[in-house]
């Protein structure tokens, strides 16, 4: 990595634009060039390519970032998107446009949180944490507190606060939202439940909040989700669901 780094360094003193896509980001990371600058690569590697090169500032919402002389896209397939940006930037939008059609892809996307999975954490070793983690995924639907938590994890509210988003990564009402988006996903992508009986199934009895924080969360809301993700496109869907 070290060889190919450097080698990325001289190219770039040439004065080169240098890109990555994907995990790519790690060999771009490792010359340097990146410090203290806006990176992006796939939600999976965020944590990872955060904790090992800390003064990156890892931007995984976004699909492809162009930061001038250096451009950065997501997930492995992001290339489309990587090759589109650069005709883009080097012939114009309308040659870029032109490319798209002539490829039949869309032109270049700007964000990933509606591809990420919610990937919790369950081999931190701290097991009062997880009986809660555990708890939480089974009972997602009912009303729940920090109260509640604390108790089952024998602990006082600001130790469990502490000890949980140490394990986690995350503060316990963000864990459950996150769980709770997840199997909204799931529904949406695989029943034709209504977008309202899915809101209510995960514990959401306003539909409006449900919405909301589904858009929040994934960048899209539940119907244009189900439209890009579900398995029978939203066909059947009640009106009153969307």
């Amino acid at each position: 990595m070290a060889t190919a780094s450097a080698w990325m360094a001289e190219r770039h003193a040439e004065g080169v634009t240098l890109c990555s896509v994907c995990a790519g980001a790690f060999v771009l990371a490792e010359t340097g060039l990146i410090d203290d600058r806006r990176a992006t690569t796939h939600w999976a590697f965020a944590e990872a390519l955060a904790e090992r090169f800390p003064v990156v500032d890892v931007a995984t919402h976004q699909m492809v970032i162009d930061d001038g002389d250096i451009v950065t896209a997501g997930g492995i397939l992001a290339w489309t998107d990587l090759g589109l940006t650069l005709v883009a930037k080097f012939l114009g939008d309308g040659v870029m446009l032109a490319t798209a059609r002539f490829l039949l892809i869309d032109p270049p996307r700007r964000d990933q949180p509606s591809y990420g999975t919610f990937l919790p954490k369950f081999d931190h070793g701290d097991a009062e944490i997880l009986a809660v983690q555990h708890h939480i995924h089974a009972r997602c639907a009912e009303a729940q507190s920090i109260a509640e938590w604390s108790q089952l994890a024998g602990m006082t509210d600001r130790t469990f606060l502490r000890r949980f988003a140490k394990a986690t990564g995350a503060r316990p009402t963000e864990y459950l939202q996150q769980v709770r988006i997840m199997k909204a996903r799931n529904a949406l992508e695989l029943t034709n439940q209504s977008i309202d009986q899915i809101g209510w199934s995960i514990g959401y009895a306003d539909p409006s909040a449900f919405r909301k924080i589904f858009h929040r969360t994934t960048g899209l809301n539940p119907w244009d989700y189900r439209q890009r993700f579900g398995i029978s496109r939203g066909k059947g869907q009640p009106e009153g669901g969307r």
